[in-house]
Formats: structure tokens, sequence, C-alpha cells
């Protein structure tokens, strides 16, 4: 498919750049933003130079991405945030399929690595882009394998269980707000974990069964792991939840281990203690690690993802921290944040 002379407004329809991104279309440039196609350049995705220099740009380095993908994306948007991130110095923009299915993502390649200071920033534009944005630098390779290491309550799940297992106590509010406030980094996870277990005395285990057969699995989630597990990635949990439902999703979903609490029972009813070690934020981060170690992972290649405050140790471990439908203390220093999309966004991320 080639086209000449092709003008920003009339490229604002995005069906358009996706039927091209989809078709292997041919290079072309952008000055800036105006497209002119040159024949017989056919590639797997769609290029855009934003110079003169075109050549330059497609063959120097490229040490970070802004990646840039959503149901609500058009070209118009992508203007937006190449104006808005001016300072970058953008290479080129390259849009191609995205790996996690229907749809392109947007890439725009820099020739430099940035702090995170810009997060905030990336935050404020996305959220009033409705699009997933994401300055992504030296992540790990997809087809290298590795290790990934994810919380399950909110991360895996769209329910945190113990606040599940409290409506069943009649407590569900109560906990549910001692919840909030541990997964914002407001109260110690140690304490708030043993205060919300203790509401819990005297809820029948087969109860528990209800809570477990309904789980609700984040979306995404599935592709993920398979397309991980397809590149010989070790996927595993690690969870200030219980071992009664984190084993189970280890065992649906065929990952390498599961980390998690144990909820102390007596005479079929839960006692409202748990037993053993507390799984908090440096109990995650040491799994990460011993994992590493015992699957031969070098730390490029290990990725950890999650919601909450109690996440931030483990993802300070792993070379690639993923903050998931986070609290912002969390998307603030992870690695890339994904606010709207499913799971599988985390593949897009991924060199």
């Amino acid at each position: 498919m080639y086209l000449a002379n092709l003008t920003a407004q009339q490229f604002l329809d995005f069906s358009l750049l996706e039927t091209l991104a989809n078709a292997n279309s041919t290079i072309y440039k952008l000055s800036p933003f105006e497209l002119l196609f040159e024949s017989q350049k056919t590639i797997d995705s769609t290029v855009f130079p934003l110079s003169e220099t075109d050549n330059k740009a497609q063959t120097s380095e490229t040490l970070s991405k802004l990646v840039v993908l959503g149901e609500g994306l058009n070209l118009e948007k992508l203007q937006q945030i190449n104006t808005e991130f001016a300072e970058l110095t953008i290479q080129s923009w390259q849009v191609s399929p995205k790996v996690s299915g229907e749809g392109v993502v947007a890439k725009a390649h820099l020739s430099k690595t940035f702090d995170n200071s810009l997060n905030s920033k990336i935050a404020q534009l996305a959220n009033r882009l409705h699009v997933e944005l994401a300055l992504v630098q030296q992540p790990p390779k997809l087809q290298e394998g590795g290790l990934m290491v994810m919380d399950m309550d909110s991360t895996l799940i769209a329910v945190e269980c113990i606040d599940e297992i409290a409506k069943l106590a009649g407590l569900g509010d109560k906990v549910a707000e001692i919840t909030e406030l541990a997964m914002q980094g407001k109260l110690d996870f140690r304490e708030s974990l043993y205060n919300r277990v203790a509401c819990l005395q005297g809820v029948d285990v087969t109860l528990l069964q209800g809570i477990r057969d309904r789980l609700p699995l984040m979306p995404g989630l599935s592709k993920l792991v398979h397309v991980m597990q397809q590149h010989q990635w070790k996927i595993a949990i690690a969870s200030g939840g219980f071992t009664f439902f984190a084993d189970y999703l280890k065992e649906r979903l065929n990952l390498c281990e599961a980390v998690s609490n144990v909820l102390e029972v007596a005479d079929g009813k839960l006692t409202g203690k748990v037993i053993g070690e507390v799984i908090d934020a440096n109990a995650k981060a040491a799994t990460l690690k011993r994992l590493a170690e015992h699957y031969h992972v070098p730390a490029s290649q290990t990725i950890a993802v999650g919601d909450g405050a109690n996440d931030l140790v483990m993802m300070a471990e792993a070379a690639f921290g993923v903050a998931y439908h986070a609290k912002p203390v969390v998307g603030e220093k992870a690695s890339v944040a994904i606010r709207f999309g499913g799971l599988d966004t985390l593949l897009e991320f991924l060199d």
C-alpha cells in the first residue's frame, strides 16, 4: 500500500493507521506529521521519522521508548504527546500491531535515558488523554525468558480476598477500609494484617470455597501468562493474601510457585490468626531474589507486578517494576504503569 502527500489532518482517523500497521506498510517520513511514503521499503511496522535526518534516526541507538496504546488512541493524541514531550528529543514514531492482540501500539524512539521525575507528568497526560503511556527504559527481553513475580489481590484477581471473607463475617466495610489504608502505605502492613484477620474469627472454612470458585481474573491475565510461558518465563505469586487462594491460582495458571500467608483453622473455622512468617513487602522481595537465583535468571530479566505500597520493595528488587491499576504512590515509583488496560498490556513494554 503506497500513499503520497497525506497530511496529518487527513490522517486523524486512526483506523487507517491501524490498517497500514497491520498490512506490513512502508516506511514513511514525517516532518512533522506530514506523511510521505517511500516505495519498495516494506517492513513489519510503520515508522515516522521526525526530521530530514531520518536515516540517522533509524540507525542510532534507542535507549528509551515512549510507548502509547489504548482504545481511544488517534493521531491527534499522538500529536499532543509529541508536543508535550518535545524536550525528550524524539527521533521517530513507530506504529505496529500489538503483541497482545488487535489494535496498534505507537512507540517514540529516544536516544537517551531519563530518571523517574517524568512519571508524574506521564500519569497526568495519560489520564487526561485516557491512553496507556509509559517511558520504557532498558526493559527485559520477552524472547530471552526470565522471572515475573506478581501480587495476587487486585493484581491477578479483581478482588481483595480478605475483604470478601470479612463480608461473610458482617465486617466487610471495616476490613475494606483498613485494606485500602494499608495498600496506600498509610498503615503498617503486618499490623493491619493481624487486625484484619482477627475480624475473621469464626468464619466457616467451607465458605472460602465459594469465594475461591468465584475469583474474577483480571483482564488480560490468561493472555499474559500464556505468551510469557511460551517464551520460557517463570511466573510466581508473592502475596500478602492467603494460601487458600494463591495455591489454587498457582495450579490453575500452571505457575512455578505461590508464596502467601496461612490462615489458622480449628474445628473447621478460622481462628482469627495467621501461622508462620507474614508475607510482607520484604518477604515479597526476598521471594523474587530467591527464585531468580534458583532458576538462574539474570537480574535484567526480572519483573515485579503489583498495585499496593507493600509491592514497592519487590519492584525495587526487580529490573522492571509494573504498577497495575495501582495506588498513586506505586505508579510514581514503578518502571511503568498500566492504568486502563488489561495485564497483557505489559507485553507491549518488553523488547
